[in-house]
């Protein structure tokens, strides 16, 4: 071969391989973007896949087509980056399958997590307080980094640095609300002095994790923590400063279960709708009032009491279509991740609730997400969804209950995978 046509051929390729990165940054951006606007938009019980989402696929097609060329020129560990499991299910359920898959597997190979070593695990940080619970997401994500393959020792490694604060075990040590703050702003103070880590972006490469309203509440006294870093909580409010694009809702989960995992199983569900809890919000007051003597929802104002029966709180959710979800003292509740344990179709009614994972599956496909002022047409907008409509959402439920369960230790596509995941989509910073 001469050397000219060499050149080339080598210009083919590479222009081919720029094309190919070209396309892919267009697409990471615009995925984002996209995805940052879906986000903040209010969803109804007449939700449907966004209008961008044919585009999207077209230039996700699009991208494939250029990879695809680019593989075919040179056989490299690109393959691998693409490679997953033959039993992975990436449906529709997603908003972007296919780069949810690729991007899930580039995670899995490249993702590293710096964990400060700093803190006495006796008293507030590194361990967990418990892992039951309705704040045990906390717990579970505490353990579950620790012995993850995620975490480095190198921080030089590390695409993220996790800030080992445990609110919720503060809380257990009966630290007043005051106080937390005082221990997250003079901890915080003591890494940055330590450390040259935190400086280098202001922080934005760093993230922490706390399920407990209490320890939003303490943070949220360290003004730049909360502007800069990046927050997994279990109460992402709009209108309290979640930032979508920046935070990530941690799954609220009530585990053990009591009973096991059902779905795939309408032709059980007789009863329209189910609700049982404290009136501990003005949705819930308002919920109960108008519809706990109504024939065809089941609603009660108070929790179901133990002697009626051992579980008939949670056998009640094997026999209803559509379990709702009505925000507590929090926009967030962890009975959204019982109903979908339980195969029952969750209704979300709360505003400014980012739900978790959001920005990954297409919560339009197994939920019903409503706004407050909705409880009052709350009977006529679940009988007039069609009966194709709720088979879809049943089975689908099932589909995504592997998402907000938490292991130990833990396994693919898991809640704590899934929270990874959200954090690999914000690891892009930058360094000044």
């Amino acid at each position: 071969m001469s050397a000219s046509k060499f050149q080339q051929q080598s210009m083919l390729t590479l222009r081919g391989s720029l094309l190919s990165l070209a396309i892919l940054t267009f697409v990471s951006l615009t995925y984002l973007s996209l995805n940052s606007l879906h986000s903040s938009i209010s969803f109804s019980a007449q939700s449907s896949p966004t209008a961008t989402s044919a585009s999207g696929k077209q230039i996700i097609q699009l991208v494939q087509r250029e990879t695809e060329a680019s593989a075919g020129q040179e056989e490299s560990g690109n393959a691998e980056v693409g490679r997953s499991d033959g039993d992975d299910e990436i449906t529709d359920l997603y908003h972007y399958p296919e780069v949810f898959k690729l991007n899930y597997a580039a995670m899995e190979e490249n993702f590293k997590v710096y964990i400060y070593p700093d803190g006495d695990p006796k008293t507030f940080y590194q361990t967990p307080r418990k892992l039951t619970g309705k704040y045990a997401s906390e717990g579970y994500f505490f353990q579950n980094i620790r012995e993850s393959k995620f975490r480095t020792e190198d921080p030089d490694q590390a695409h993220l640095f996790f800030i080992p604060i445990s609110c919720h075990k503060m809380r257990g040590k009966g630290t007043s609300y005051e106080n937390m703050t005082i221990i997250v702003q003079n901890y915080l103070d003591g890494l940055i002095a330590k450390y040259p880590y935190w400086n280098r972006t202001l922080g934005a490469d760093h993230f922490f994790v706390t399920c407990h309203d209490v320890g939003v509440r303490a943070t949220d006294g360290v003004p730049f923590l909360v502007k800069n870093a990046i927050r997994a909580v279990c109460s992402p409010s709009y209108d309290v400063g979640f930032i979508p694009h920046k935070d990530i809702a941690l799954p609220q989960v009530l585990q053990p279960f009591a009973l096991p995992a059902g779905g795939n199983d309408a032709e059980n569900r007789t009863t329209l709708g189910f609700w049982a809890g404290h009136r501990n919000s003005r949705i819930r007051v308002i919920l109960a009032r108008v519809w706990e003597n109504d024939t065809e929802l089941d609603i009660s104002n108070n929790r179901i009491s133990r002697a009626t029966g051992h579980l008939v709180y949670q056998k009640r959710f094997y026999k209803t279509k559509f379990c709702i979800c009505p925000g507590g003292s929090q926009v967030n509740s962890a009975r959204i991740t019982d109903s979908i344990h339980y195969g029952c179709v969750p209704v979300i009614l709360s505003n400014y609730y980012d739900l978790p994972f959001n920005d990954i599956i297409d919560w339009s496909k197994f939920a019903i997400v409503l706004k407050e002022k909705d409880v009052y047409q709350l009977k006529q907008i679940l009988k007039d969804i069609p009966d194709e409509k709720f088979l879809e959402l049943n089975k689908n439920v099932a589909k995504v209950q592997k998402h907000f369960q938490w292991n130990s230790p833990p396994i693919k596509y898991d809640a704590f995978h899934m929270v990874m995941y959200d954090l690999w989509l914000r690891r892009h910073v930058i360094r000044y």
